[in-house]
């Protein structure tokens, strides 16, 4: 009897950890970048994301919406798509949140009508492609802009 339960509990032993190594396999949302590897291929092919699923708002140079000034509503009373690079708010924000953002919308993120017209892309991008997308933009921007952000991102992990 003793010799069952020890099986039983050896194969349910076996049972979970399959199962968490395949729940952490998957390709779920990362809560920050650093856990990732982001190389070159990583930065090229969000390159291509963005330019198919960013650039149209966000400027195809990252620097906002084209003849929107990104601080100011427009008539429907969204804000344009603002600036990716280092003119725009984007580095002042943390991994997580930025992935959240993306992955959301800006109108569920922000919880407000009105403020962003902004889609969620969780149902169009991976996760692991919408980190792709983050690592071009952050590629993008000067190492004084990259430090300052990876300093935002590793105070939100406190």
């Amino acid at each position: 009897m003793r010799r069952r339960v020890t099986l039983a509990v050896a194969v349910a032993a076996v049972a979970i950890a399959v199962a968490w190594n395949l729940i952490a396999a998957r390709d779920d949302a990362p809560s920050d970048l650093a856990a990732l590897d982001l190389g070159p291929d990583a930065v090229a092919l969000g390159a291509a994301l963005y330019a198919d699923n960013c650039g149209a708002c966000h400027g195809a140079d990252l620097a906002g919406e084209p003849g929107f000034d990104w601080r100011q509503r427009k008539a429907d009373g969204t804000f344009p798509g603002p600036p990716h690079n280092e003119t725009g708010h984007t580095w002042h924000h943390p991994d997580g949140l930025l992935i959240e953002m993306i992955a959301k919308g800006g109108a569920a993120f922000l919880g407000g009508e009105g403020v962003s017209g902004m889609p969620g892309f969780a149902d169009v991008l991976s996760p692991r492609e919408i980190a792709s997308v983050l690592a071009f933009i952050k590629a993008s921007w000067p190492q004084n802009i990259q430090e300052r952000q990876r300093q935002a991102t590793e105070a939100s992990r406190q």
